[in-house]
């Protein structure tokens, strides 16, 4: 009987080795054959080791599990109206223009604000800006400076108003059933391969709408058709969650960064960060929730301590403070990303460059 019980036990373990076996083998397959990171347990903290730029929040770069957004790549930012989707790619250009890069902004809505873009921190004399009259010469144009190689970002804001000529030569009323949809499916499929030879990453911004009639699930969905949502290799879902008040007066919004899609890290995490109006994101905010989690900053009541320096009494003091000492900041922030594992990302304008932030930022 016992031995009856090892026979069994035996052949139990050599089946679990040959699966084990098996799901190697897959997994190296498929791995091989769309790449690595395409499958990942979900409870894996490993990533692809894919060079990235910052977005100027520390907890998005967290939550996006590479320090960043991806080079090469095809990345969605979608959300309601002013929760922050321009705003966040304009940190993006600003950290990239930080490190040497060259940016491109497609203004498909026509509603750059050149004075916002600055005070983000947005060089808009280097950054090359086009307003298209239609979808195909937006695509286009974004082809092009993507085939260059010489651009690191270029960004496309909104895909909801990239109309289709035919759109623009019909009268209004016509119907123009999938033309957008079409557009862009044409165009992704060409931009792909381009952007992974370049290295460039490639923005979409884009708006929500309803689907009529749903009665279980999310009725909302995006313009564009579904193109954009198997070529981005991540997808971002921005929602304002709190208005920041002094007094009676609103002064910033709270947000939350939903991973929605992630094919370089875990996907589905979150982040939380707030954007303050005229300035965008809270930079130092971040710094002082980040360096507290990490007891890098020591919070003694309402005062705050980096080390033997004080930073303030409050928080608002404290923020105000490394606004005032970027040096000290940037101190902090490097021991913050180093502490937090998202310390590598793009060091060098050339498309392609692995070189670590910091090295890249003490250049």
């Amino acid at each position: 009987m016992a031995e009856k019980k090892v026979n069994l036990k035996d052949a139990s373990a050599k089946e679990a080795k040959a699966k084990d076996a098996a799901l190697e083998a897959a997994v190296t397959q498929i791995e091989r054959d769309f790449g690595v990171g395409s499958l990942m347990r979900l409870g894996d903290k490993g990533t692809v080791k894919v060079d990235s730029i910052p977005t100027g929040s520390l907890a998005l770069d967290l939550a996006l599990g590479i320090g960043g957004v991806p080079r090469g790549r095809i990345i969605e930012i979608f959300g309601p109206e002013s929760s922050g989707k321009t705003t966040l790619v304009n940190h993006i250009i600003a950290e990239a223009q930080a490190l040497g890069g060259v940016c491109a902004f497609i203004d498909t809505e026509h509603a750059i604000d050149p004075v916002y873009s600055q005070a983000i921190g947005v060089d808009t004399d280097e950054l090359l800006v086009s307003q298209p009259d239609y979808g195909e010469q937006a695509l286009q144009i974004a082809d092009r400076l993507i085939a260059s190689a010489a651009v690191d970002v270029v960004a496309i804001d909104s895909v909801a108003a990239l109309t289709p000529k035919a759109e623009l030569d019909g009268q209004i009323g016509d119907t123009t059933v999938g033309l957008q949809a079409r557009l862009m499916s044409q165009a992704l499929r060409k931009l792909a391969g381009s952007l992974n030879r370049t290295k460039t990453v490639c923005i979409f911004t884009n708006q929500i709408r309803e689907k009529i009639g749903v009665q279980f699930g999310s009725p909302e969905t995006q313009p564009g058709g579904r193109a954009l949502k198997f070529y981005s290799s991540q997808r971002l879902d921005i929602r304002r969650i709190e208005t920041l008040k002094e007094g009676t007066e609103a002064v910033g919004n709270r947000v939350r960064v939903k991973v929605v899609k992630n094919k370089v890290a875990a996907p589905f995490r979150q982040a939380e960060f707030d954007i303050e109006y005229g300035v965008g994101i809270s930079r130092e905010g971040g710094l002082l929730d980040f360096g507290i989690e990490q007891d890098l900053v020591q919070k003694s009541g309402s005062f705050f301590s980096y080390g033997e320096v004080r930073l303030g009494q409050g928080r608002n003091n404290a923020k105000q403070f490394l606004n005032d000492n970027p040096e000290l900041a940037l101190e902090i922030e490097t021991k913050v990303r180093t502490a937090l594992g998202i310390g590598a990302t793009t060091g060098d304008s050339a498309p392609g460059s692995e070189a670590p932030i910091a090295e890249a930022q003490a250049a």
